[in-house]
């Protein structure tokens, strides 16, 4: 049961990412609005309630989720200004992700520092 449990994770993940590549081919706001649906966090949620019942690992779960949310934004900002600049796709990337590491960090650090 618990293998069945696992590729049905896996193959949900897998049908998710595919949906949302082949989607931007043809509709990008479509796709973009696909993507930015919390279905992730929203799976993970039922798999960690199917397998544990823990409500209150749950709820502590969603609350993190929201706080690390906002640095990942800047991944989204980011990308479009480094193209526009004229970095090319991999370089603007790269960056925009180093950049959204760095904010993880920032987030992680006030939330230890301040007990969130």
């Amino acid at each position: 049961m618990e293998m069945l449990q696992y590729a049905i994770k896996v193959a949900v993940s897998a049908l998710l990412i595919v949906a949302v590549s082949e989607i931007a081919k043809r509709h990008s706001l479509l796709a973009a609005l696909v993507a930015s649906l919390p279905i992730v966090s929203i799976l993970a949620m039922i798999w960690l309630y199917i397998e544990t019942s823990d409500v209150a690992r749950i709820s502590v779960l969603s609350h993190q989720i929201f706080w690390l949310v906002i640095p990942s934004l800047a991944l989204f900002l980011l990308i479009p200004v480094f193209i526009k600049w004229g970095f090319g796709f991999w370089l603007s990337l790269g960056a925009a992700v180093a950049a959204m590491i760095v904010c993880y960090y920032v987030m992680l650090y006030f939330q230890e520092s301040f007990g969130s």
